[in-house]
């Protein structure tokens, strides 16, 4: 069973920086997209970030573009989220997800099935 477990959240001033982390684990193979998720109160979902394993692409979200790096550890199976120049507007619980089927990052191919509990960011002004 795949799992994935968020950390790194907290609380922080704006324009200051966060790395965010997304342990995953029980993926039978490296044809697997990985992306980063946030919800802020009284919104939907926002897809931010993903990476995929099997061709190693990455993609971006144009609110977080230019700010945000996601990388990997592959000995860690870990993925990261740096957060840089954050604005109030970027609170929001961030949760990483998965999808086993090697779905193309922001692709129509895309298909998250597994989630992560989320950790929360909080941007004071």
């Amino acid at each position: 069973e795949v799992q994935l477990v968020e950390s790194g959240g907290g609380l922080v001033q704006a324009g200051g920086s966060l790395r965010l982390s997304c342990a995953a684990s029980g993926f039978g193979n490296d044809a697997y997209t990985i992306g980063w998720f946030r919800q802020s109160p009284g919104k939907e979902y926002e897809g931010i970030s993903c990476f995929s394993k099997s061709d190693g692409s990455t993609g971006y979200a144009d609110s977080v573009k230019g700010r945000f790096t996601i990388s990997t550890d592959n000995a860690k199976n870990t993925v990261y989220l740096q957060l840089n120049s954050l604005k109030p507007e970027d609170t929001a619980v961030y949760s990483c997800a998965a999808d086993p089927t090697g779905g193309h990052c922001f692709g129509p191919d895309i298909e998250v099935r597994y989630w992560g509990r989320g950790t929360q960011v909080t941007v004071s002004s």
